[in-house]
């Protein structure tokens, strides 16, 4: 029996864990652009000033911008990779290496970038 440790399993839940945030978010940014497309939601309403107040300036909006992003980058990026593979190209473990190590990255920047 070998006592070697995957890192595997904690890639899939970040995947599931992203999945789940673009489910739930998407559906509400198009049910959001047709409102506004429809005239049901005024278009001031979403105004560039009054977004970027209430995203950047707000701890709760802060703490949803970051629920939104940093999830579905786990997401997206395991699908390339998984993606990859499942179309015969495998780069190796320097591939994998970079795509999350990339991600994680990226994750930090942006909750730094967000709540700095």
């Amino acid at each position: 029996m070998s006592n070697k440790r995957h890192i595997e399993p904690l890639l899939w839940s970040l995947f599931g864990a992203g999945g789940t945030t673009i489910a739930f978010f998407f559906p509400v940014m198009i049910l959001i652009v047709l409102g506004i497309s429809l005239g049901a939601i005024p278009a001031e309403a979403l105004s560039y000033e009054r977004m970027s107040g209430f995203f950047l300036d707000n701890l709760f909006g802060q703490l949803i911008l970051l629920v939104a992003l940093v999830p579905s980058y786990w997401a997206c990026i395991h699908r390339i990779y998984h993606g990859s593979h499942d179309l015969g190209i495998h780069l190796g473990g320097w591939f994998k290496l970079l795509c999350y190590g990339g991600t994680l990255v990226l994750s930090i920047w942006t909750v730094a970038t967000v709540l700095l």
